[in-house]
């Protein structure tokens, strides 16, 4: 169980997850927990593994290794027939709200299709696409428009409408508000906490921007070349990050104010090829703390850090510079803060 974790049965368990293309590897040995209730956010350079991650999970492709426990069954050793009734409950928002819907069907008929897929709400399918478009801030009158009549923001509203439809318990949320403007973003982040409020539900929340991240996340697990890095409740790795790695994303948020002092831990050189990873810990090769002990053994993921020597490297993360993070993360947040009705 990852640091932070609720004590109650979790709805999801990965344990061991890889997934190699060929010589890329893409996902090499995650586990974590996923409780009702709760959002995990995987943050992390892009080619990372977290869209790879996602898909794993809703088994949209095989896994090299390991196993995905939904409900306690494993996931991959279900047949089709049985995978099909699950995928009920295992849901996806996609990014680009535009691209994941049908340019051909007007809302209402994209609403109604999974409903009859699954053989929900039969002889009453108009009632749910009103009720379903009601809970994403929709009126009923757009169940006639098609996709290109709405806006970015109302565009992912359907998508997030589309995901309900067929009363799932995990959503996985890849990067659902990166295409969108700030103050749409704050309202379709608004909006996902209100229903998760609502039903219950579970969300795996892929990420990079670390502001949007902080607003919505329970916990949040640090994505490196396929592994974990760093593992932790939000609050705490905010405000304590321990691997270098992290610190550098953090360093990393945009000043809003050019007034503000910038301090920044940037890494050097480039991420390494996924074709052939460094040994040993495969972030030695940016790490500006790198010992002789790094290129020789891989650091386990171990208290929610994966770093032989994070505990000696805790005086450089300084008050001063956390306050720094921490003033720039309330900057960027206000406009969360104020993000409208949804």
């Amino acid at each position: 169980m990852l640091e932070g974790a609720a004590v109650s049965e979790p709805l999801l368990r990965a344990r061991g997850l890889v997934k190699h293309f060929k010589k890329v590897q893409a996902v090499d040995g995650i586990s974590f927990d996923l409780h009702a209730g709760e959002t995990l956010a995987l943050v992390g350079e892009s080619g990372c593994g977290k869209s790879t991650a996602g898909k794993l999970l809703l088994r949209l492709i095989e896994p090299t290794a390991g196993a995905v426990l939904f409900k306690r069954q494993n996931i991959y050793e279900l047949k089709e027939r049985e995978m099909r009734s699950l995928r009920r409950e295992m849901q996806v928002i996609f990014q680009d709200p535009y691209g994941s819907l049908n340019p051909r069907m007007t809302v209402g008929d994209m609403l109604e299709e999974p409903l009859r897929l699954h053989g929900l709400h039969r002889c009453n399918e108009r009632a749910r696409v009103t009720e379903l478009l009601g809970l994403v801030g929709l009126s009923p009158e757009h169940a006639q428009r098609y996709p290109h009549e709405f806006s970015g923001g109302q565009r992912q509203r359907i998508g997030i409408a589309r995901a309900l439809a067929v009363e799932p318990r995990l959503i996985v949320c890849d990067e659902p508000v990166s295409a969108l403007d700030v103050s749409i973003q704050a309202q379709v982040i608004n909006l996902l906490q209100d229903l998760q409020r609502q039903f219950g539900l579970a969300y795996l929340f892929i990420a990079h921007d670390l502001a949007v991240v902080k607003h919505i996340a329970t916990r949040v697990a640090v994505m490196y070349l396929g592994k974990f890095v760093e593992v932790a409740e939000k609050h705490s790795l905010f405000a304590r990050p321990r691997h270098p790695y992290t610190r550098a994303l953090l360093s990393a948020i945009p000043v809003p104010d050019p007034a503000l002092k910038k301090q920044r831990l940037v890494l050097q050189g480039d991420v390494p090829s996924p074709y052939d990873p460094p040994s040993g810990c495969r972030f030695r090769t940016r790490c500006p703390w790198a010992r002789e002990r790094c290129a020789a053994e891989e650091p386990r993921l171990l208290e929610g850090v994966a770093c032989h020597f994070w505990r000696e490297l805790e005086p450089y993360a300084s008050a001063s510079q956390s306050a720094l993070v921490n003033e720039r993360l309330a900057r960027l947040q206000a406009a969360f803060q104020s993000g409208g009705a949804t």
